[in-house]
């Protein structure tokens, strides 16, 4: 029988109280999305790092080594724009905001995390992760941009329950999309945008991947 420590969590996919079995013994990998740092923290960044962090010392003190890994987002549209209104290099303002963080954070005396990944530190991952979308039917490229094709995957939305069919899933338009609701693993860079050689031309990642990629060679 499976370790539990006790401990029954909420299955929100099979809406029912199950016990807590980790996948390796005393031990649980941890991964929170963090933040996209272009401006500074607000109170939903408090609100949802302390839940986590109630979580992680909470496993802690039933006797778990936790391994608790949270991303920065170091490369976004939005980071993009600060820099270009400030006319400054990305890092300028990634740097600027992750200090902030880490200032915010310790003040409400939220633990450090085991690792801090960013995004741009994994690019190679997530090119490698997105051609095995292409190579396995799952993912589409047009125009540079890379898309998931959201068809393709069976049950997409049953954790969140909301449904194809019904019009309930929606992402951006974009021009080359095969359905409004498939999202961007890649997408191709503007003139003026900083950009990474790819199969698919110059261009980043989409948000999307991103989690996928770190969590995967860092959480697993």
């Amino acid at each position: 029988m499976a370790e539990t420590h006790g401990i029954r969590i909420y299955d929100d996919l099979h809406r029912t109280v199950r016990d807590f079995e980790p996948l390796h013994p005393g031990r649980v990998n941890m991964y929170v999305c963090g933040v996209t740092v272009y401006g500074p923290c607000h109170i939903g960044h408090a609100r949802a790092y302390i839940s986590f962090d109630v979580i992680r010392r909470y496993l802690e003190f039933r006797g778990f080594e936790v391994n608790y890994i949270q991303n920065f987002t170091d490369i976004d549209d939005k980071i993009i724009k600060k820099a270009n209104e400030e006319n400054v290099g990305i890092s300028v303002i990634t740097e600027r905001y992750i200090n902030q963080y880490f200032r915010d954070m310790d003040a409400l005396n939220v633990k450090r995390a085991t690792a801090y990944p960013r995004a741009t530190g994994y690019i190679g991952k997530m090119i490698e992760m997105t051609q095995l979308l292409i190579d396995k039917g799952f993912a589409y490229e047009t125009g540079g941009n890379v898309f998931f094709d959201v068809a393709r995957f069976e049950g997409y939305g049953k954790l969140s329950r909301r449904s194809l069919e019904d019009g309930q899933v929606t992402q951006e338009p974009s021009p080359g999309k095969r359905n409004p609701a498939d999202f961007a693993l890649w997408k191709a860079s503007k003139p003026d945008e900083p950009g990474w050689d790819s199969p698919w031309g110059s261009g980043r990642p989409g948000w999307h991947i991103e989690c996928s990629a770190m969590a995967l060679e860092l959480a697993c």
